[in-house]
């Protein structure tokens, strides 16, 4: 797999020479983005940004740049939750919960080695599941006491339910993890009954209310145990409309109040072809521009993330990409050493590109601001491969990244999944009308390449598409764009 050649990253613009870069880095170069990496935000203390400044999940700047990998290990579970079908190999469905292969804790050294010395984004190894990582404990410590041992700098992650939670809380911080998501959707067990048909605690099944009463102390509790403690967390819930929908905003409020660092609103996936309760009875999920809504009106609160993916529990690379199927047992070797260099070599490029990117960012919101008009919004959707560049064809997007300008600045707000348009070189009419249906609200796509069919489509759906900014920062071209619609630098955004 290692070919230390010429390689393209997706996150860079150019090329980059890995044999001179491992030199360099072998050589007492910089070993991590810390050296001229992106600019601290004023209000974050500076042990805080040192832990999430490299974690695509709980840094939305880091993941343009950096890398996750799930290890699915954990396949037991202790509630139902009535969205949640977990499905084993199962390549081509991208949820939470969905795996191609479990693996022993054995099987996943192997495994993260191959694609560290490989993936060079690399920063994060996480159990979420397909099961619960507390409720299955034993795999999940013996995944982390063996890789830690072999990749000191990875960042340990967990995600679970936090029925389970409390009982692990002081291990968790013995191995150094510092990072945990906990998903919890209600405070209100009356709402919690309609969401999990019975949970498996102290030797027993709980169901209805009693249950849904249990799991909201257990996950309190485990919460306030991990900030007692230092651990950053991160809440994740799931938006299902008419269900919790407008509990959501008390969720809000409670988990901000026990100090989580993060809270991550998901929309349900409610397919019935996933074979879930939701998905079987009719329970729909929300729209793109419902849950922004909810998202905005949760602004002020617990900060938000907005750059969730709800990754597969084997998920491997970027955020919005999953190249877990290049790693599958099969193809990896059955010895293997783990190699730093290429990481390193990464991170040394990495920490230029990033201060590079920090300053054209700041350059750009001044631009909207100096522009802004009141109740000017521009919703701009790009097609992106990473690196926080307009540097993916049209065509070949899977997903739109979601700007927002407006007064206040530039901000990413979401997300929207796609499928290609071109399939084997050729444009689907029928596919480009379900894109189009996904940018609903959007009035601005940026991408590196758009042929005149799709161009022309959008245009007659009222969205203007534009390849004009190729290989710009998105914020860069989002300044131009903003200022000639509202602003006075009309002549240099279209020149």
């Amino acid at each position: 797999m290692n070919q230390p050649l010429m390689i393209s990253l997706d996150s860079l613009a150019q090329p980059i020479d890995f044999e001179a870069l491992e030199a360099t880095a072998k050589s007492g170069g910089c070993a991590s983005s810390s050296c001229g990496s992106s600019a601290k935000p004023d209000d974050m203390d500076a042990d805080v940004w040192e832990r999430i400044k490299d974690h695509p999940c709980y840094s939305e700047e880091a993941h343009h740049y950096f890398a996750r990998m799930h290890v699915a290990v954990a396949p037991a579970c202790n509630i139902q939750c009535h969205y949640c079908n977990r499905k084993y190999d199962c390549a081509n469905e991208s949820r939470p919960g969905v795996v191609s292969e479990k693996l022993t804790p054995d099987q996943a050294r192997r495994k993260v080695i191959a694609v560290a010395n490989e993936v060079p984004q690399l920063s994060v190894l996480g159990i979420a599941g397909p099961g619960d990582a507390c409720y299955d404990w034993n795999k999940t410590r013996a995944t982390f006491n063996q890789i830690s041992k072999d990749i000191p700098d990875i960042k340990l992650c967990i995600s679970t339910n936090g029925l389970a939670l409390p009982d692990h809380v002081d291990e968790l911080a013995a191995m150094n993890v510092d990072h945990v998501t906990i998903t919890i959707n209600m405070v209100d067990p009356e709402i919690g009954a309609k969401i999990y048909p019975w949970i498996f605690y102290q030797h027993r099944r709980w169901h209805g209310i009693e249950a849904a009463r249990i799991l909201h102390e257990r996950q309190m509790l485990g919460l306030e145990m991990l900030t007692a403690r230092g651990i950053l967390t991160k809440i994740n819930s799931v938006m299902i409309p008419g269900v919790n929908d407008e509990h959501l905003i008390e969720v809000n409020r409670w988990v901000k109040a026990r100090g989580a660092f993060l809270h991550n609103v998901m929309p349900l996936i409610s397919d019935p072809a996933h074979g879930t309760h939701y998905g079987l009875t009719g329970q729909r999920g929300p729209t793109a521009m419902e849950l922004k809504a909810l998202q905005d009106r949760l602004e002020g609160g617990a900060k938000l993330m907005r750059h969730c993916r709800q990754c597969r529990a084997d998920a491997v690379g970027l955020l919005g990409e999953d190249r877990g199927q290049e790693f599958t047992l099969d193809q990896l070797p059955e010895a293997v050493a783990y190699d730093p260099a290429r990481r390193a070599a990464y991170r040394e490029v990495v920490a230029k590109e990033r201060g590079d990117h920090v300053a054209a960012k700041q350059s750009a919101v001044a631009t909207v601001k100096d522009s802004a008009q009141e109740g000017g919004t521009l919703l701009v959707a790009v097609a992106t491969k990473g690196g926080g560049r307009i540097n993916e064809h049209f065509g070949h997007a899977r997903e739109f990244q979601v700007y927002e300008a407006s007064p206040k600045g530039i901000a990413f707000v979401g997300h929207r999944k796609v499928d290609n348009y071109c399939m084997g070189g050729f444009g689907e009419d029928a596919t480009l009308d379900g894109v189009i249906a996904a940018l609903e609200g959007i009035a601005v796509v940026l991408c590196a390449k758009i042929g005149d069919c799709p161009q022309d489509m959008l245009t007659a759906a009222g969205i203007t598409a534009t390849d004009r900014y190729a290989l710009d920062y998105i914020e860069t071209a989002i300044g131009a764009l903003y200022a000639a619609t509202f602003g006075r630098a009309i002549e240099q955004a279209v020149a």
